[in-house]
This record gives structure tokens, sequence and C-alpha cells, in this order.
């Protein structure tokens, strides 16, 4: 007779946890996007974000991915996916450029990085790299050392807006077509630095070129009779800008001078 059991053997774990997500992956063959985990979950991406992002890379070379033909494809509407966009465009996925063709027709170029964080420029590499606009503003051969000036000191408002000398030399022209509308400097600084993303800048040039040719003002109607600023000069002593019709010193320089 066979001895009896007494005590039954203890149950096998589960193979699969017993909540949470449970994957069940399959090979694909063909029709497939590699997506980083750097993207899929990424810690300050809205979701709408990153599915936008997600489709934009699957997209062929040349696809329609402006505002508009996005909102005719998803249900979200154009302003949440104008937001989703300007999500991307301030972590580094996405850089948009505005360009005039010979024509006079303004379009908006668009440039997707898969891997925004893995870019190294002492490496040779074949994918487009962020361009500033060409032409989507009146470029002045001689721009005034205030639009520099303007320039480099960004990063004292924002360390993340640190511009190399080579992108300030780039970018001085558009700042010098808002000066040339009338705008003052400290108008100019406040609409570049106000409202950064959270988090890292990975292409802070870019960033300044989209905001400085999308938000630049419209020239004043001839019908409308504002007297025109006194140009921007630099003091010869303090070398800080002001506004005057002849070269010379700031009204500060002048008053310690006068007061000497």
């Amino acid at each position: 007779m066979a001895e009896q059991q007494l005590n039954a053997l203890p149950c096998a774990s589960p193979s699969v946890p017993t909540s949470g997500i449970r994957h069940i992956n399959r090979r694909h063959p063909d029709r497939f996007t590699v997506v980083g985990n750097h993207l899929a979950q990424h810690g300050e991406l809205s979701l709408t974000a990153i599915g936008l992002a997600v489709h934009i890379q699957s997209l062929p070379t040349g696809a329609k991915v402006s505002i508009k033909a996005l909102a005719e494809r998803f249900p979200e509407g154009e302003v949440r996916i104008a937001a989703a966009l300007r999500e991307l465009e301030a972590h580094g996925y996405l850089v948009r450029t505005r360009e005039r063709l010979p024509s006079g027709r303004v379009i908006t170029r668009t440039v997707s990085y898969n891997n925004p964080h893995a870019a190294d420029p002492s490496s040779p590499s074949t994918e487009p790299q962020p361009s500033l606009p060409a032409r989507a503003a009146p470029v002045l051969p001689l721009p005034s050392p205030v639009a520099g000036d303007l320039l480099a000191s960004l990063r004292g408002a924002d360390p993340r807006l640190l511009l190399a000398e080579r992108d300030i030399r780039r970018l001085a022209p558009y700042v010098a077509a808002w000066l040339e509308r009338g705008i003052e400097p400290d108008a100019v600084r406040r609409t570049l630095t106000a409202a950064l993303p959270v988090g890292p800048v990975h292409h802070p040039a870019a960033l300044l070129a989209h905001r400085l040719t999308e938000l630049l003002p419209p020239p004043l109607p001839a019908s409308v009779e504002t007297p025109r600023p006194d140009p921007l000069q630099n003091c010869d002593r303090c070398d800080r800008a002001f506004r005057a019709p002849d070269p010379g010193c700031c009204p500060a320089c002048t008053t310690r001078v006068a007061a000497a």
C-alpha cells in the first residue's frame, strides 16, 4: 500500500505577474519604427507630444506635418497639436524654421530628430543638423553691435540661452530687424526669454531663431503718424546702448562728466 502524503507540494510561482502590464512581443518583419525609451518614457513631455513624436518619426521624408495637416489626421485639434509641437521643439525632437523662397513665398521647414541627446559635433553624421532660417526676416548687411550684445546677454537671464559666437553672428541680423522696426532692446529681450520650456534647451539658437522670425512685428502702416525713435548708439564711455540722434555719451555718463 502506498504511503499517504500528508503535505501537498508547494505551488509553483506564477510565470507572469499577477498585476500590471504583461507584454507579448513578436518580431516585426516590416513596417516598424524604432523609438527610444528617452522619448517613450519622457518625464516632461505630455502624452500627446510623445504620441505625435512617434507618428512623425514613422512618416517618410517629405510628408506634411503642418498643424493643419496633423489636425486633419487626428481628433485632438489644432490647439493641442500646436502645443505638442512646441513641446517637441523645446526638447530638441523637432526644429522648425521659416524660409522665404525666391518667389517670395514663406514656407516652414521641419526637421525631426529621433535621438537629439546623441548629437555629437565631433563625429560624422549623415543626419541633417539644425539650421537657422536663411531669409525668414530682413537681413541687414551690417547689423548694429547692439544686436550682438543683446544676444550675448541672454545667458544672464537664463544660462540655457548660452550662444556660441558663430550663432550670435547668424542671429544678429534678425535682432537688428526688430530694432529697425522701433522695438526697444528690452522688449526684444523679454520676447526671447519669456515662457521658456521647463528642462534643458538642446538647441538654443534654433529656439531663438524661431521666436525672432515667428514673432517679428509688422512695420507700422504708413498712415500711422508715429515719430520714428532716435537710432541706437553705443556710449563712448560705458558702451551701453542708448537712443540719440548722434553718437556720443549716454545720459548717465554725460551727467557724471558734468558733475566731475
